[in-house]
């Protein structure tokens, strides 16, 4: 008898996402347990639950999915997580807290739509955020020069260091955005720019946006008004705007879900797969 498909959903928050619940659900898996407050401390013996029930033939019928809204808590999970894992006593795992890497993922790939990635300059605006740290690391392994853009440059820095930190030939430069002038100089030759700020904070004015003429795709992963590149509309899609091709948040949104429901069904194919921004940037390549 086939085993049914289990998902083990662990938040970090005092409730597990609804959001996750319910991809969870559109994605064809049998069972879902959901489980708060999940910490490093009180994971293992959920992850022993997970691999000490079922015989290793049968383990890919059960599998793992970190989430929660602190991306670094998240982080420290995952960590302990991999490391609970031996020889063949392992489950997959996917990890997307707060949809920072499906949604990196989806941005990349729209771009990557309309400039080749290879050697071009981009520009990633708020870096410093769990969905710019990942859009960073995603464009330089496609071989973008990318300049990591924040209101401090210190804190850029620390991207720039932390992304060449696991992409050694990248090609990155930390940049200061504290007003127009600086914005303005960040995407100066730039073909490509990702604004990955807070909820309802701008971050390009339209005379910025204008002023690019070297821009040809611009996306904006805000979805609270007001925009964070002032002129490109939350449900925008490839929408031209004379030479510049803009995303909003919903106009990539599809592709983040296509992302997700194909990353957790993938999860049970085996039970040895650990799908962080990489694998999840590769998986939305073929949906």
């Amino acid at each position: 008898m086939e085993r049914r498909k289990i998902l083990v959903q662990l938040d970090t928050d005092a409730q597990p996402s609804v959001f996750d619940s319910v991809v969870a659900v559109d994605s064809h898996v049998d069972q879902l347990f959901r489980h708060a407050n999940i910490t490093p401390e009180n994971v293992v013996g959920l992850v022993h639950g997970a691999i000490f029930t079922r015989g290793s033939e049968e383990l890919h019928y059960t599998a793992l999915f970190l989430g929660g809204s602190d991306v670094v808590a998240a982080e420290r999970v995952f960590e302990v997580v991999k490391k609970t894992f031996f020889g063949p006593m392992r489950v997959s795992v996917m990890f997307d807290p707060n949809g920072a890497n499906t949604t990196a993922a989806a941005a990349v790939l729209a771009a990557g739509k309309h400039v080749p990635l290879a050697g071009a300059t981009a520009t990633v605006l708020a870096a410093t955020g769990p969905v710019g740290q990942r859009a960073v690391r995603l464009l330089a392994r496609e071989g973008a020069t990318v300049r990591v853009a924040s209101r401090t440059l210190d804190r850029a820095q620390a991207v720039v260091d932390a992304v060449r930190s696991r992409v050694p030939d990248a090609k990155l430069q930390a940049i200061a955005t504290s007003d127009d002038d600086s914005t303005a100089a960040s995407l100066d030759g730039a073909s490509v720019v990702i604004a990955a700020g807070a909820a309802g904070k701008t971050l390009v004015t339209e005379p910025v946006l204008k002023a690019a003429s070297a821009l040809r795709v611009a996306i904006d992963l805000n979805a609270v008004p007001p925009a964070g590149i002032m002129g490109v509309g939350v449900m925008d899609k490839a929408k031209s705007l004379g030479s510049l091709t803009v995303y909003g948040a919903i106009g990539v949104g599809g592709t983040k879900m296509k992302i997700h429901k194909q990353a957790i069904r993938s999860l049970f194919e085996a039970n040895n797969r650990l799908l962080d921004a990489e694998e999840l940037y590769e998986i939305g390549r073929g949906v």
